[in-house]
């Protein structure tokens, strides 16, 4: 399988639209590139965090339901989001973070990896990992390019036996990389957003959905046709796969793979530029076709992104 590209979006969940989008905007320096709503309940928020033009591979989204209970992290989640910095930018970060937000979190990096873990206000916990990647970011008058985030270095997965999962990255391209006690590394080579760990844990209890955790990891390829080969190698592969779905950003397929992580994969087009122009993305509430007759009824009743 050649068509996968590596990471497309990882969508978690919040349970404050403004306070999602301070830290994200502000505190990690990423565009919001859309501000939408929940295709299955258009009175959440579904707001979108990447480079400069939502990019495969830098966009990180949250569908935002307001109050949400903590969700329990543990086994058949994407328990760590691993973002790629320059070498060199960790100090810078270490320095700002914890007073716009986040929480350091102990840990130790795997496989010799030069990181810094956090957990968002809600409780998400994210890398970021100083990688060489020439990947142009998106900076702001605080975050220059020589220490802002240039998109996703990959995710770390929760699984309480990862036999099943392996061969799934296989299928998409994945090979074997490395190995340490508990944990395998799976990377799609040539992709900068191309890294998969795999933690294993017998004995950990699942997870449950909630603020603070990673609902979905959606994996990229060019266009729809790459996406049906990917899906009948799927279905072949004994998945349950859907029919592809119109996100109008990007078509979507998904399929909960072994262990319980829901994978989808994404097209790269149509793109975020759609129905906005470049240099005023994410600054208007776009709608998806379906529910803009119901506009006024959903403006007011979603709740502010300042504040």
């Amino acid at each position: 399988m050649t068509h996968v590209e590596g990471l497309h979006h990882v969508t978690a969940i919040a349970s404050s639209a403004s306070g999602a989008d301070r830290f994200y905007s502000h505190a990690l320096g990423l565009r919001r590139v859309k501000q939408t709503v929940n295709f299955d309940d258009p009175g959440a928020w579904h707001l979108y965090y990447a480079d400069g033009a939502g990019a495969p591979g830098t966009v990180m989204t949250f569908f935002v339901w307001p109050g949400a209970r903590r969700g329990r992290r543990g086994a058949g989640q994407v328990a760590l989001t691993q973002f790629a910095v320059p070498p060199g930018a960790l100090s810078f970060w270490r320095a700002r973070l914890p007073g716009l937000g986040a929480t350091p979190v102990d840990g130790e990096a795997p496989f010799g990896d030069a990181a810094a873990l956090f957990a968002d206000p809600d409780g998400l916990l994210f890398a970021l990992v100083e990688t060489e990647d020439a990947r142009a970011p998106w900076t702001t008058p605080e975050i220059d390019p020589a220490i802002a985030i240039r998109g996703f270095r990959g995710v770390t997965l929760s699984l309480s036996d990862g036999a099943g999962v392996g061969e799934v990255l296989r299928l998409f391209g994945y090979a074997w990389e490395a190995t340490a006690p508990g944990l395998t590394r799976w990377r799609l080579p040539g992709s900068a957003a191309g890294v998969v760990d795999v933690r294993e844990n017998p004995d950990e209890p699942q997870g449950s959905d909630g603020a603070g955790t990673v609902h979905h990891v959606a994996f990229a390829v060019k266009d729809r046709a790459a996406q049906l080969a990917v899906r009948a190698a799927m279905e072949a592969h004994g998945l349950r796969v859907t029919e592809p779905i119109d996100r109008d950003y990007f078509w979507a397929i998904y399929a909960r793979t072994p262990g319980g992580v829901l994978f989808e994969v994404a097209t790269d087009e149509p793109g975020f530029a759609v129905d906005e122009p470049f240099e005023s993305l994410g600054e208007a509430l776009k709608l998806p076709r379906r529910h803009e007759p119901l506009r006024d009824r959903i403006e007011a009743a979603l709740p502010p992104l300042a504040g």
